[in-house]
């Protein structure tokens, strides 16, 4: 079941075309990676599902209604352009944000607390905003989208700003949140975060969709019908080469025949960093 339903949205400002007849569905309860170079469309599909601005053409369907305000409110939205109000402490704009969001003094304060000590900053709570440094300042952020449970995140550029530690913490507890049931738009450049977290894709590129679907099966579908084959040469040198796969069972005999030792024989996938960069290219 879909939770998110784009169909055949476009949005114009002014001559610029932003989004061209865009549609996708975005599966309940998946991380699914929203994909494109800089100023491709992504930023503006986001706010239309935010409702920040309004389609040109087409609509956006919360779990199979026109999406509402209402709606809206309970998404846990972290925008790439990020913002705090310096001069308030920690503690109390973390509390402001999260009863925003519907939450009572009570249950936020309860939450809050926990989300502190998990990411290590609970002793910031009482400092204020202008003293974080820019990772903390990020925990804090995404800390306060995902505090109130939402059924549906949109994360836009997450791990910006992080060190690899951190960058790895926000990866474990995305993955956490999709366990507990969570929908997950993740929009990144990352493509190692792309593979490892999302179960599906889109990929936008110069305002129009250029292929939608499933991780694995984009990646098997861009494929080169290619296998690598690892071998261990006679001063135990490993070596691998790759080969088209009609010519494989020949490579491999002729290995043999050498008494060379095969360590493994395995279907070459590309990458999700080659198949974007092909794409993009592509549609140059």
């Amino acid at each position: 079941m879909a939770i998110i339903e784009v169909k055949n949205v476009s949005k114009t400002f002014g001559p610029k075309v932003a989004l061209d007849n865009v549609s996708m569905e975005i599966p309940e309860g998946k991380i699914f990676g929203l994909l494109g170079p800089n100023g491709a469309g992504k930023s503006t599909l986001i706010r239309i599902i935010n409702r920040i601005t309004i389609a040109s053409e087409g609509q956006v369907l919360f779990q199979g209604h026109p999406i509402t305000e209402a709606d809206v409110a309970s998404i846990g939205y972290l925008p790439e352009e990020r913002g705090l109000y310096r001069k308030m402490k920690v503690g109390d704009q973390a509390m402001y944000l999260a009863q925003l969001k519907g939450m009572s003094a009570r249950e936020a304060a309860v939450e809050l607390k926990k989300w502190f000590v998990r990411f290590d900053i609970a002793d910031w709570w009482n400092k204020k905003v202008e003293e974080l440094s820019k990772g903390m300042a990020q925990k804090v952020q995404f800390i306060t989208t995902v505090v109130h449970k939402p059924s549906l995140m949109i994360l836009d550029e997450p791990f910006s700003g992080f060190d690899p530690v951190n960058a790895d913490l926000i990866r474990k507890e995305i993955l956490r949140l999709k366990e507990e049931g969570a929908t997950i738009i993740l929009s990144t450049h990352d493509m190692e975060s792309v593979e490892e977290l999302c179960d599906n894709i889109a990929l936008i590129n110069k305002a129009k969709l250029v292929v939608t679907g499933g991780t694995e099966e984009i990646r098997r579908r861009h494929g080169e019908d290619n296998v690598e084959i690892e071998y261990t040469t006679d001063t135990l040198e490993r070596k691998a080469i790759v080969v088209p796969r009609a010519e494989a069972n020949a490579k491999l005999q002729e290995l043999i025949d050498k008494d060379i030792r095969i360590n493994s024989f395995k279907e070459v996938i590309p990458r999700m960093r080659d198949i974007f960069v092909k794409l993009v290219t592509e549609e140059a």
